[in-house]
Formats: structure tokens, sequence, C-alpha cells
């Protein structure tokens, strides 16, 4: 069997249409109380959201799984264009709270009446298999982000 992978193989695109507007949109991304909500795959919980949202900014949180493991992230902010773009770094970390592979991802949001289309890029991942268990997880956070915003 053959493992060698291209890139393009090793990328993640997802694309969501949420019913709000995109000011909110990026308010729930870049404020802790609001993040925190919907971060997490389906049944997770965040123990812990810190966030400087800013360019050189860090920011590190924690989901909880419903067996009670804990996963912790962190990255640092590249880019941020409020309300169009936000790029960070992302990491999961090891047990000395170090950072392991590093991805870039890249979140944008276009107006589509009172409507926001938001793509999420994520890259370069280590294998076909993380990419794809970043696919599932995000989607699940997505979902999450979806409901949360029908409170406002």
């Amino acid at each position: 069997m053959n493992n060698a992978t291209t890139i393009q193989d090793r990328q993640l695109t997802i694309t969501r249409l949420l019913d709000a507007p995109r000011s909110l949109v990026f308010k729930v991304w870049t404020q802790p109380e609001h993040f925190s909500r919907w971060l997490g795959p389906k049944d997770f919980t965040t123990i812990g959201c810190q966030m400087n949202v800013q360019v050189g900014g860090m920011y590190r949180a924690c989901i909880r799984s419903p067996e009670g493991t804990d996963y912790w992230m962190q990255g640092i902010y590249r880019e941020i264009i409020e309300p169009e773009r936000i790029v960070f770094t992302f990491a999961w970390e090891d047990e000395n709270s170090q950072p392991k592979h590093e991805t870039l991802v890249t979140v944008t949001f276009e107006e589509q009446g009172n409507k926001t289309l938001m793509t999420f890029q994520q890259a370069i991942f280590e294998s076909i298999e993380s990419r794809d268990s970043h696919n599932t997880g995000w989607s699940e956070c997505f979902d999450r982000l979806a409901t949360y915003l029908t409170a406002f």
C-alpha cells in the first residue's frame, strides 16, 4: 500500500451558511465567553478558554470529552480583519503543555444578505486520518455554532 499523500490530501475546507449577520458570527469567534459555548465536538464541554485576539496574540483552550478526557489546544493569531477574516495557528498540546504538530487555520466570513457564508480552511495535516478526524470534530463544532447563533 502506498502511504504517500499530496499536500492537497492533507488540507481541510468546510463551508457553512449561517443564519446570522457577519458581525455576530465574527463576534462569537473572537470573544471567549461566546467561543467557549460552541467549541468542541458534540457532547464535549469547554473547561478553559483564554484568547488574546490580536495579531501575535495567543489563545489556549481545553475541551473535555463525555468520558472525561481533556484535550488542550493552543495557537497564535496571525491575521485579524474584522469582520472578514481570522487566521491562526492550531496545535494540540502534549502532556507537558507543549504544542504538537501545528496547522494554519483561515476562517473567512462573507455577507449573504442577513446570513453569513463561513469558509474554514485548515492545513497542512500530518496525515489523511488526522484531517478526517478534524473534519468530524470541526463539523460538529459548527453544528453547535449554528445552534448557538439562534439564541441571539
